[in-house]
């Protein structure tokens, strides 16, 4: 195998962070990008239950008040698309940007099952998406990042700097790859990548 094909683990975990119906209140968060990021997060939900490869499903229980993600207000509820694919999927509650900080706790899910890649999907791409790969990687995980399955907002900073949604995707592939913390790549190069079924 040379440095640019991807080999997908038997046992490699879909992470799906925060696909959930609170994300598309656009008067909320404002423009997004990437109008594919759920059609290409049930391709890759689709390919992993048929390969017998475990998905973990990551809910953001939201604390901040007004929130559109809080556990009471109706957002909070996965997209139809991710709830109907639930399956046998561990199911993490996180309340920050990280799903390894949450509950139950994903590190120790993954170790009991020797699982050493992780696929990491969903929204937003800049927040909890790639934090949750950083951890991931700063924790010793193969990490696998199809930015094309994952979407974010338009942001506004500091001192009337903003960014795009497109541009802190960018800035995100940057990161992460650049970093060492993850290697970018596209569903289509996963799904193509996605290797035998697991047998029991």
């Amino acid at each position: 195998m040379t440095k640019h094909e991807i080999e997908i683990a038997p046992d490699s975990a879909l992470l799906v962070i925060d696909v959930q119906q609170g994300f598309d209140d656009a008067s909320f968060w404002g423009p997004r990008n990437n109008p594919a990021a759920e059609d290409n997060i049930s391709a890759l939900m689709d390919a992993w239950h048929a390969a017998g490869r475990p998905v973990v499903q990551v809910r953001h229980a939201s604390l901040s008040p007004g929130s559109v993600l809080a556990a009471d207000h109706p957002g909070h509820a996965f997209k139809d698309f991710v709830e109907k694919r639930r399956y046998e999927s561990l199911m993490i509650t996180k309340h920050v940007n990280s799903a390894f900080y949450g509950t139950p706790d994903l590190a120790s899910w993954l170790t009991a099952r020797g699982i050493g890649q992780v696929v990491v999907t969903g929204i937003q791409t800049n927040m909890c998406v790639e934090t949750t790969a950083r951890m991931a990687g700063n924790l010793g995980y193969d990490v696998l990042v199809p930015l094309d399955a994952t979407h974010t907002f338009d942001l506004a900073g500091p001192a009337g700097l903003s960014l795009t949604a497109d541009e802190l995707a960018t800035a995100t592939a940057v990161n992460l790859q650049g970093g060492g913390f993850a290697r970018v790549v596209t569903t289509a190069q996963l799904l193509s990548a996605s290797g035998p079924r697991l047998t029991a």
